[in-house]
């Protein structure tokens, strides 16, 4: 395992057998809410762009175009914000698929992206890729928490997340990944994970954390030992310094017992925010976690998209 992360600071459960993989290859191209003029083009399979703009009183999706297999879907809520899900034709990534989504959020507008259900990654010799890039406005917010990403024995999967924050918004950023497929007999039995996330806030470097999984480099059931599931949460932004100084707080209050059943740190990132990781046995012991850490997000949103996934 190598983990980086650089800062000016410290900066998903279907399981199909392995040899039943949809493919992608030759879809047609599928668009979902309003087509942008800037849309990419249909040639590209996996390309997606969305727009959220504030409009009277409340976030909206004024723009939102998706190429096979990558698919957007924006349900309503009852809150002030727009919710985005992504899901993909297949129900996961299989060889060669290359996803790229572009994500816009307008000044003094909220938007909350979310998985539709967990990111199965397929065997895949020649690997997978998902790039999100996010440009938030002045004042504005971005909740992306998907649900985990379960790669399956012999799988490769390569994640980058970059965004930009503008003065006066926020980001809650959730990245995390299960050993696989366990009930099966692969724990751990992936070839390759990367995962990258880069923050900028008003044009200065603020989170570069990398995480890099492969089997090359020896066995990672054996050097995770009970963990089968970890997890990152990026939170930056002034209008979080409260939620971020009670999270800090009761992190540290928490004292790290041996052979515990899961781990939770902090790391701050100057006076902008803090990066959470906890690493646990099952993904429903983190995904409670995680809720109970974030127990604040729908707050925010005014409305709970978890409320009403599960």
């Amino acid at each position: 395992m190598t983990s980086a992360t650089t800062s000016r600071c410290d900066p998903r459960r279907e399981t199909p057998p392995a040899d039943v993989r949809p493919s992608h290859s030759g879809s047609a191209a599928v668009a979902a809410g309003v087509l942008s003029p800037h849309a990419p083009s249909r040639a590209q399979p996996g390309r997606g762009r969305f727009t959220v703009e504030r409009a009277r009183g409340r976030s909206v999706v004024s723009r939102a175009f998706a190429t096979s297999p990558l698919r957007l879907l924006t349900p309503r809520n009852h809150g002030h914000a727009a919710w985005i899900f992504t899901s993909s034709h297949g129900g996961g990534l299989v060889d060669g698929d290359d996803i790229a989504l572009r994500a816009s959020v307008g000044a003094g507008a909220t938007a909350f992206l979310s998985t539709q259900s967990a990111t199965k990654v397929y065997r895949s010799p020649r690997g997978t890729r998902a790039a999100l890039d996010a440009d938030v406005g002045d004042n504005a917010l971005l909740v992306v928490a998907p649900d985990a990403v379960i790669c399956f024995a012999g799988s490769r999967y390569r994640q980058t997340q970059r965004v930009n924050l503008g003065a006066g918004s926020g980001l809650v950023l959730l990245d995390w990944v299960t050993s696989g497929r366990r009930e099966s007999g692969e724990r751990w039995a992936f070839d390759e994970y990367v995962s990258r996330t880069v923050v900028h806030l008003e044009g200065r470097l603020l989170v570069h954390d990398a995480l890099a999984l492969r089997g090359a480099d020896g066995r990672m059931d054996a050097r995770f030992g009970p963990f089968d599931v970890l997890a990152a949460a990026v939170l930056v932004g002034r209008g979080l310094a409260e939620e971020i100084e009670r999270l800090d707080a009761r992190v540290r209050a928490e004292p790290v017992k041996r052979g515990a059943d899961r781990l939770i740190a902090a790391a701050p990132l100057q006076d902008a925010g803090c990066v959470l990781r906890v690493a646990g046995r099952t993904v429903e012991d983190v995904d409670e976690t995680l809720r109970d850490l974030l127990g604040f997000v729908p707050r925010l949103l005014g409305d709970s998209p978890w409320a009403r996934k599960w």
